[in-house]
C-alpha cells in the first residue's frame, strides 16, 4: 500500500489528470483540454502583474514593488520572473485577467480552496468539482492519474483512479495503463493496486516530482490520441505574510516556477498546445498595503493567468477598480470586478463545446453568470 500523505509530502506541487477515455464509456467526441493550475496560499496579484499606470500603486506598496517590471502596455506591466509567459503575451498566447476572484471574500484558506475547486459559492456543500461535472457533462468522464483525486475533477460518475508507482512501465505510463489497474480505499487513507502481478516499493516512485516535470509529464499525456482532457497541477507557498520581497524572495521564486510550468506544459504538449487552454486558480488575493513583517495578508482580488493555444491573442482584461484607499474591498483589498467562474465557464465552453447556459446553470449553478468567451477567445 503507498500512503498518499507520503507523496503530499514529497514534493511543493502534484499532478492528476483526468478525463482518460474508458472504451465502450466514455464519448468519442472532438474535444480540447483544460489545464488548472492551482496557487495555493493566495497569489498576490499586483505583484505578478502590477499596474504600473495606477498612481495610487508606489503609495500603497513601495517596499513590494518590483525594480524592473515588463511592460505590457502604459497601465499593467508583469513581474521580471515571468519572462517566459511574456513571451506567450507577445505571440498572442496568453490572457491576463486583472482584478478578479471567485465571489468569495472571507479569509480562509480552507474555505477559498474548496470554494474554487467545488464551484459552488456555499464552502464544504458539494462532493463534486466543476471540472469534474463539465466533464460528465461534456460526455468525457473517465479514469484520473491521481493518488488522491482532487476535488476539482470529481464528478457524479462513479470511476477509478489509479496512480503508477513503482511499477513496470510507469516511468512512461500508457493511458492504457488505467485498463490493468483498480483501486479500493481502506480505512487508513491508503490505495492498495489490485490485478498487477509486480512487486511496488512503499514510498512512491514518479520520475517528475519536481514541478516542470510534471507539466512536462501532463503536457505530454494530453497530447496522446488516447490522452486526458484535463489536468490540475497544484503549486503550494504562496502564501507570503511575511518577507515576501520585490524582484527577489519568496513570491518571486513562486513565480518563476510558475514560469516554468507555463513553459513546461507548452514544451510537452507540443502540437496539442492549439487545442488547449491553461488558466490558474488561486483561493484569494493579498492585501495591497504592506504589513508589518513586510509581506501581505490574506485579500480578496488577484489576477488570473491564461495561456495556450485556444487563445486567439495576447491581452490584458480588466475592469480596473482602481488602488486608492477608498476603491479598495474594505479599504484593504483590491476589488475583484470579474467573476472568475465566468472565465472558467468560457474554458469549459470553447474546450468541451458546451452550451454556456448549461455550463452556468449546471456546472457553477449560477444561470445569470456572464459569458465571456468572446471576449476572451474571439
Amino acid at each position: 500500500m503507498l500512503s498518499r500523505r507520503l507523496f503530499l509530502q514529497s514534493s511543493s506541487a502534484s499532478l492528476a489528470l483526468a478525463g482518460i477515455p474508458i472504451s465502450g464509456y466514455t464519448a468519442d467526441l472532438p474535444k480540447g483540454n483544460i489545464v488548472v493550475i492551482i496557487l495555493e496560499g493566495g497569489m498576490d496579484g499586483l505583484a505578478a502583474v502590477p499596474p504600473i499606470g495606477d498612481p495610487s500603486l508606489k503609495k500603497q506598496r513601495k517596499k513590494l514593488l518590483a525594480n524592473e517590471p515588463i511592460a505590457l502596455n502604459p497601465f499593467f506591466g508583469l513581474h521580471p520572473s515571468l519572462g517566459g509567459y511574456a513571451g506567450m503575451l507577445a505571440d498572442g498566447d496568453a490572457t491576463i485577467v486583472h482584478a478578479t476572484n471567485f465571489p468569495y471574500v472571507k479569509r480562509s484558506h480552507f474555505e477559498g480552496q474548496n470554494v474554487m475547486e467545488s464551484g459552488n459559492m456555499l464552502p464544504f456543500s458539494d462532493r463534486t468539482g466543476w471540472l469534474g461535472r463539465a466533464l460528465d457533462f461534456a460526455g468525457m468522464p473517465g479514469r484520473a492519474l491521481s493518488m488522491d483525486m482532487p476535488l476539482i475533477v470529481r464528478g457524479s460518475t462513479k470511476l477509478d483512479n489509479y496512480y503508477p508507482a513503482n511499477l513496470t512501465g510507469s516511468a512512461d505510463p500508457s493511458p492504457k495503463l488505467a485498463d490493468l489497474l483498480s483501486s479500493d480505499r481502506d480505512g487508513d487513507g491508503a490505495v492498495t493496486f489490485q490485478r498487477v502481478s509486480t512487486k511496488y516499493s512503499d514510498k512512491p516512485k514518479f520520475v517528475a516530482r519536481d514541478p516542470v516535470s510534471l507539466a512536462k509529464y501532463a503536457g505530454k499525456q494530453l497530447g496522446l490520441p488516447e490522452g486526458p482532457s484535463a489536468a490540475v497541477l497544484r503549486v503550494q507557498e504562496f502564501d507570503t505574510h511575511a518577507n515576501q520581497g520585490t524582484d527577489w524572495g519568496p513570491h518571486s521564486r513562486q513565480l518563476t516556477e510558475l514560469d516554468d510550468i507555463f513553459l513546461g506544459l507548452k514544451s510537452g504538449l507540443k502540437a496539442a498546445w492549439g487545442k488547449t487552454v491553461i488558466l490558474t486558480l488561486t483561493e484569494f488575493g493579498r492585501t495591497v498595503k504592506v504589513n508589518g513583517s513586510v509581506g501581505t495578508d490574506h485579500g480578496y482580488g488577484s489576477a488570473g493567468l491564461m495561456a495556450g493555444g485556444l487563445l486567439k491573442k495576447g491581452q490584458v482584461i480588466t475592469q480596473w477598480p482602481g488602488l486608492a484607499t477608498k476603491d479598495l474591498f474594505e479599504k484593504r483589498d483590491l476589488q475583484s470586478t470579474i467573476d472568475y467562474r465566468s472565465v472558467c465557464a468560457a474554458c469549459i465552453e470553447t474546450a468541451y463545446r458546451l452550451d454556456h447556459d448549461t455550463v452556468a446553470e449546471k456546472v457553477f449553478y449560477e444561470p445569470a453568470l456572464p459569458r465571456m468567451t468572446d471576449k476572451l477567445f474571439g
